[in-house]
């Protein structure tokens, strides 16, 4: 599904501020995000909050399932050498990723931890996290949260979009299954070729694991880490009945001498 999707995902998000994201989670990094880090991020996609990340002197190694999404992301990064020198990205699986690297830093955003939706597929993020910090760094990610979700229901959202190529229409269609914590959002996408009225139709489903803090932090200790702070997303206040969108930060355990 993540192939065909790399296709029309920046055009679909074109309207998405990464600059400003990047600020505010560079911010929770170690330093304030002041000094240049080494960054992974898990879940890339197609290298936004990565090149905004790099733009602020940040190096970002960056990992993703898709391979469409790799690709278009290292053109992007060929198409821009002075901050392609401070990228590289590279296709993985966040559960099972190892580089045998350590970085000042691990971020996961847009979602992409609540995309595992089981209790063994979030363990395993957290495990790839904790095997990938330096000590210091931190780990950084955002998710659906599930008071939230549950007091301010999911519904039906139509999305139109175009440049000079293309025009998407895009609808979206949740289920939520309120036993499993997850919403199964489906998008009926229709993608037209202005130049000619060829159309394209096609139909994803989204699994989305909505999350609650007391279990993060069981899966975080679990993996040798612990919180140190929740966010509601671009905000400095905790999060809400009324924060769909939430982040946490973590850090390493210090071992006992």
């Amino acid at each position: 599904m993540f192939d065909l999707y790399s296709a029309y995902y920046d055009l679909l998000y074109r309207d998405k501020d990464y600059a400003s994201e990047a600020r505010w989670v560079a911010a929770l990094l170690p330093e304030g995000g002041r000094l240049p880090l080494d960054i992974l991020e898990l879940g890339c996609g197609t290298g936004g909050h990565a090149f905004a990340l790099a733009a602020a002197g940040h190096r970002v190694s960056g990992v993703d399932l898709s391979a469409g999404m790799v690709e278009r992301a290292r053109e992007r990064a060929a198409a821009h050498p002075a901050l392609g020198a401070r990228l590289d990205f590279a296709q993985g699986d966040l559960r099972r990723h190892r580089s045998g690297r350590l970085h000042d830093a691990v971020v996961t955003l847009f979602h992409v931890m609540s995309y595992q939706t089981t209790n063994d597929d979030l363990a395993a993020a957290c495990a790839t996290a904790r095997a990938h910090l330096a000590p210091g760094g931190r780990f950084v990610f955002d998710f659906w949260y599930g008071p939230a979700v549950l007091s301010d229901r999911p519904r039906h959202v139509r999305k139109q979009v175009a440049d000079e190529r293309i025009a998407v229409e895009r609808v979206t269609k949740p289920t939520v299954h309120v036993n499993a914590n997850r919403v199964d959002v489906q998008f009926d996408v229709t993608i037209r070729a202005l130049a000619d009225d060829r159309v394209q139709t096609l139909t994803e489903l989204h699994p989305m694991r909505y999350l609650f803090l007391p279990e993060l932090d069981l899966l975080l200790q679990a993996a040798g880490l612990r919180r140190v702070a929740a966010r509601a997303w671009l905000r400095d206040t905790e999060p809400g009945d009324d924060s769909w969108y939430a982040c946490v930060v973590a850090e390493v355990v210090a071992e006992a001498p």
